[in-house]
Parts: structure tokens; sequence; C-alpha cells
């Protein structure tokens, strides 16, 4: 991970501790950074006395150049040392225009699911570290690449737990990124363990992908060590689908990180749902559909009637629809799902959330 940072960085800054002196592994990363030949700042930390910084000459006999004092706890010399990062970038050159046809997705999980392992076999290179102990990954790790001319930024994430689970300190926001990550992506790839089956921690974590209306696919990992029968992947299928009942327009993909298996069929459809995303229903159909679903199914709420004034189709990623009606109150969280699924038998919108908003007569 180390020599893969610094092949992509314009400026290195190798931290070393004023306390212990120059160590043996530090001579042989030195002569590493060397071969490099990309700008080095020798950073001296815990520098935080007069006698710290005198030992700080020490490390002179590292070649690097001079060393620069810091303290990491105090923030001492913090700002000089941006200014010296801020000298040796390189000028800045014109950035290409963001392609706007570029999907984000974000692989999310509990803890110790093969998110990391999943994308290694994406890109096809150790670009996260994979540890069998829970919590290795502790931040959100993009990674851009391409499959069939399109582009992707994929985000790995720290595994999610329950909150009553989670841990102070770096664990919380660890969580707390990988929630971000949600935030940002279009689509969320949800890395169940097929040897444990959807537990209560992978309902959690599903269920802030529904909650943010993302596109969604259940990627049921390390299928590859479930017994084989006529008949496993259809039981498998259905306890999934009964446990994660919300995300039934979620495509299930069974696949194993460690081999490969399925996971380009996994990226095909990250981008058919990607695509589905971006879908826009004409007024007039829209309309006609609700108008049918209305008359084949009335809603009342305490005595009284639901009318559908108007719907239109507000936005696109996530698909958004805005019902007008004569009183918001009276759509009952069942009815708001009946007209979801309406929406889906006839358009589509295969794996991914719609945003459904009522609104009153006078509402704009």
């Amino acid at each position: 991970q180390a020599e893969a940072a610094i092949r992509q960085a314009d400026v290195v800054i190798f931290v070393t501790s004023a306390r212990d002196g120059p160590l043996g592994p530090e001579v042989s990363i030195s002569d590493q950074l060397r071969r490099s030949e990309k700008p080095v700042l020798l950073t001296v930390n815990k520098a935080d006395s007069p006698g710290d910084r005198l030992r700080a000459t020490d490390f002179w006999e590292l070649g690097l150049d001079e060393p620069h004092c810091i303290s990491s706890t105090q923030g001492t010399g913090i700002g000089d040392l941006l200014d010296l990062v801020a000298e040796r970038l390189p000028p800045p050159v014109e950035t290409e225009a963001v392609d706007e046809d570029e999907v984000s997705v974000a692989i999310v999980g509990r803890p110790n699911v093969g998110k990391s392992s999943l994308l290694n076999a994406i890109v096809g290179e150790e670009r996260a570290i994979v540890n069998e102990m829970a919590g290795t990954t502790r931040d959100a790790v993009d990674t851009p690449m391409e499959r069939d001319g399109k582009r992707l930024l994929l985000i790995d994430t720290a595994g999610i737990r329950r909150r009553g689970r989670v841990s102070r300190g770096v664990e919380t926001y660890s969580v707390l990124r990988a929630m971000r990550a949600i935030e940002r992506a279009e689509v969320a790839v949800v890395v169940i363990d097929a040897d444990d089956g959807v537990t209560a921690q992978d309902t959690h974590v599903a269920g802030y992908v529904h909650e943010a209306a993302k596109g969604c696919i259940i990627a049921v990992n390390k299928w590859d060590l479930v017994p084989r029968s006529p008949d496993a992947g259809a039981k498998y299928l259905a306890a999934t689908r009964r446990d994660l009942a919300f995300l039934d327009y979620a495509p299930v993909v069974f696949i194993s990180a460690k081999s490969g298996l399925n996971v380009g069929k996994m990226l095909d459809r990250v981008l058919a749902v990607a695509e589905e995303r971006k879908r826009r229903i004409p007024t007039a159909q829209v309309n006609e559909l609700v108008r049918q679903a209305l008359a084949a199914h009335p809603h009342t709420e305490r005595g009284k009637l639901l009318k559908v004034l108007y719907v239109t189709q507000a936005s696109t990623n996530p698909p958004t629809f805005v019902f007008f009606v004569n009183d918001p109150e009276l759509v009952h969280f069942s009815y708001r799902r009946y007209l979801e699924n309406q929406i889906r038998r006839a358009f589509g919108f295969d794996g991914t959330g719609i945003r459904t908003v009522f609104r009153g007569r006078g509402d704009e």
C-alpha cells in the first residue's frame, strides 16, 4: 500500500519520531524514496521540547535534505510543513471536465464480509488491505475504473454495525464515513456472507441504502464455499428475498470475491441499475397509470377518500414522483408502497429506489 501511494503521489511526507532517532527500517525507506525521484519532506514528529528538536539533527544521516520538526499533538510546525508541500507541488494543469456519466458505486456491508476483497477482484490488484480480522478498513477509499467504456468510481467502505454495537473512537467515525459514502454513491453493492445468511446487521446496512433511495445490488459473497445442491440457489434467493423484503426491487447476484465468480455479472448489473436511475416517464403516462391504480384500489383514511389531482416525475437519480392530492395526511405508508409498486410494474426502475412526494392542493 505504501509503494502504491508513493507511485501516485506528487509529494511524499516521510514521518519519523524525534524520540526514537533514525531506525533501520527508516534507512531502507529512505533508499526507496530516493529511487522514486519524488519530492520528499523528511518530517520529524514528537519534537515537543528543545531537546527533542536537537535530536532531530540525527536524521540528516538519511540523506533526505533538511529534517522538518513538528509536533502533531501540539500543532507546532504544521503550517510551515503545509507551506513546504505547496511549494513542491507541480504546477496546476487544466483538468478535464467532470464526466457526468461516471457511476459512483459504494461497496457496503457489515464487517468482514469481503468488501475489500471484492474491490481487489474488480480492479485486478491489491488496492485494499485484506485481513481476516474485522475492521481492517477504517475509511472510504475511492478507486476509478472503466468497464465497457463506462467510467465507475468504486468506494470501499468500513463495515457498518448496528448502532448499539458501535464502539467509541475510530469505529464510530468509520461508520459515519461509510454512511457518507452511501450518500455520495448512485449505486450501493450490499455485500452479504453466504455462509452466515442475512443477519440483523445486514438488514441494518441495507436499510441505510433503501432509505437513501440509492440503486442497490445484493451481492452474496463466498458462494464458492456453499455446499452444492440442485436447489441451493433457489433456496438462498428465497431466503434473501424474505429477509430483505423491503429491497425486493434489488437484483441478487451470487459471487466469490476470492475466485472472481460472477464479479463481471455484478458489474453489468451495476451499470444497468445506473441507467434505470436516469429513466424519465412522460407525465401523461404516469397520470394514466395512477388513475387506473386509484380506480382499482381506492384509498380512504379516517373516512375520507384520497384523491390524486396530478402526478409528475420531478427528477431522476433517484426517480422522484410528486403527487398533488387533496390531503397528504390521507396517504398511508401501505398505500404509498402500493403506488410505488404500480409504477415499477409499469415502467421498470429495476434495482433503484424511488421517492414519492405527496403535496396538498396549494403546495408548489
